[in-house]
Parts: C-alpha cells; structure tokens; sequence
C-alpha cells in the first residue's frame, strides 16, 4: 500500500486526557460497534473468523485522548457496552497515533506490542485470531485526486 503521507508518532497534551476521563464514554462504543459492523456488512471482515468471537467482550483504550470502547460481538453484530466488563476477553491500550498507524498499515501490530506502543491483555488465541483478521483485511483503493495547478 502506497503512502500518501506518513502518520507521526505524536502524543495528544495530558489536558486532553485530564478532560476525556471525565467525559461519557459510551459514544465511542457506539461509534466503533458501528464502524465494525459497517466494515463487516461490506465484506472486510471474515465471516469465518467473526463467528469465533461470538459473546466475547473487548476495550479499546486511546490512553492520550482519555476515552475507551467497549463491545462485544453477539448474534452477527457488535454491539456496544455502556459499562466497562470487570474481565475483558481482550484489551488493547495505546496512544492514538500508533491505533492511526495501525489503521493505515503503516506499522503492524507486532511491531507496536514488541516497541511497547501497543499493549494487549487478556485471552492470547483470541488476540492472535483478531490480529489474523485485521492483517487479512484488503483495504479498498480510494481514487487518487487529480493535482491542482495554479
């Protein structure tokens, strides 16, 4: 995948942080079951590897922005969790800028975990199988914009 531009690794001012705690935080839940279940509609995401996380629970922690997801997957979607599970199946913790490298396949996951900017806790299978699946991922190529001239 060609890179248009490179994603700094940057941390968000504490301030932000301090504010996100204290903000709700089941919008962001929503907001990431929602994009999943997008992603998964449109062919993404395995529907062999989906079935195997039938009734697990997950958290994703952006620690520099203060905010958290959690969902689970129930029934052929993902659905959010307004409350944080007391034992998550599975937990990644790590600072925006490495989830954005992530997205954009400019750093892989081993790499992040093995640099300690990305920590994974919780049930080891089931962390290798979501790792499998978001490596399979076949981004769609969006069309390039034309060059301006002036």
């Amino acid at each position: 995948m060609s890179q248009l531009f490179a994603i700094p690794r940057f941390r968000l001012p504490g301030l932000v942080s301090t504010i996100g705690v204290h903000l709700p935080q089941w919008p962001h839940s929503l907001a990431l079951a929602t994009a999943l279940n997008a992603a998964a509609k449109v062919g993404l995401l395995p529907e062999d590897s989906l079935a195997q996380l039938e009734g697990r629970s997950f958290v994703v922690e952006v620690v520099d922005a203060g905010g958290q997801a959690c969902f689970t997957y129930r029934r052929g979607l993902f659905r959010p969790l307004f409350r944080l599970p007391d034992a998550p199946d599975l937990s990644f913790r790590a600072h925006l800028s490495a989830f954005l490298q992530l997205l954009a396949r400019q750093e892989d996951p081993d790499t992040l975990f093995f640099n300690r900017d990305l920590s994974i806790t919780g049930d080891t299978e089931l962390g290798l199988l979501v790792k499998n699946m978001l490596d399979a991922v076949e981004w769609p190529q969006l069309p390039r914009l034309p060059s301006l001239r002036y």
